[in-house]
């Protein structure tokens, strides 16, 4: 129900037992940021909606009358409670601002995330960041769902729902361990599409990208996989371990591939290259902290 002109107005009111408080219509004023004949304007329009009048000046200054000492002691608990609605509404802001909620793919996350929040937090210190990975299809679940205030994933498909921007690039390589066949003679890209890989789960964004660029390429479908783990650290273990070859983020495996563990095979014919992207839920663009990491992501391939 809509409140009645005469009880709508808190602000004059608290004026009015501020008044009250300090003896003066201009101290009062003062203390709530406004001039005396500002503070008067107010009081009289108060006085109109409630029929009566509120303050009297007496040998100790301006004073309430005695229906204004009703109207104050009413409306004090009321103007109390108002100042608690107000500081929950304020620490519920605070803490909103002072955290985000981040989903990203495994590959974002292990490789290009921890850099990105360094950044983030020399930018705004007290920012708290709380981060979840899994693959993009989980990734997009928890930003539609809500539970993620921004999201990053690996795959080519943008599921229904959610707008993004690319904010990275990245390569997918095929690697085998040192002592593989396809080391000494390297595949044709029909011997790769035609072998069983160690692939990701479904849903993941490496595996999904692989799939289209050979579909796009008119390569058809890869073998069922050799071994399928949610891992990409498991994948590498199992490549080095000599179960098969696989194809994963150039960044995840620039160490071992350094380090000789593991062997990059060219794919004659098929360039994999992928775009990294942020996603967020449709007509909703990142505020606060979320679009602080956006532009950190936009801008990290500009960083030396």
């Amino acid at each position: 129900m809509p409140l009645p002109p005469h009880v709508a107005d808190l602000t004059s009111i608290d004026l009015l037992l501020s008044v009250a408080e300090l003896g003066s219509i201009g101290r009062a004023g003062r203390a709530h940021g406004m001039s005396q004949p500002a503070a008067s304007s107010r009081i009289r329009a108060l006085e109109r909606r409630v029929g009566a009048p509120l303050l009297t000046r007496g040998a100790r200054g301006t004073v309430l009358t005695e229906f204004g000492e009703l109207v104050a002691s009413w409306a004090a608990p009321v103007v109390r409670s108002a100042e608690d609605l107000a500081t929950a509404i304020a620490a519920l802001h605070a803490e909103r601002i002072g955290h985000v909620q981040i989903a990203a793919s495994q590959t974002v996350a292990e490789y290009l995330l921890p850099r990105w929040l360094v950044t983030l937090h020399a930018r705004l210190p007290h920012i708290v960041p709380t981060l979840s990975s899994g693959n993009s299809a989980v990734v997009a679940e928890k930003v539609l769902a809500g539970s993620a205030d921004i999201g990053f994933i690996e795959s080519p498909e943008i599921p229904a729902g959610l707008d993004h921007r690319t904010v990275a690039a990245d390569e997918l390589v095929l690697v085998v361990p040192p002592e593989h066949a396809w080391v000494s003679t390297p595949p044709t890209a029909h011997d790769i599409v035609a072998t069983a890989l160690v692939t990701r789960e479904a849903g993941s964004g490496t595996r999904s990208a692989y799939e289209s660029a050979l579909t796009t390429t008119g390569l058809g479908q890869p073998m069922s996989p050799l071994l399928e783990v949610s891992s990409t650290t498991a994948i590498k273990s199992a490549v080095a371990a000599g179960i098969g070859g696989a194809v994963l983020s150039s960044l995840a495996v620039a160490s071992e591939l350094a380090a000789g563990t593991l062997i990059q095979v060219p794919i004659p014919g098929l360039t994999l290259r992928r775009e990294l992207r942020a996603i967020w839920p449709s007509g909703r663009a990142p505020s606060g902290p979320a679009a602080e990491l956006l532009t950190v992501a936009a801008n990290s391939h500009l960083q030396p």
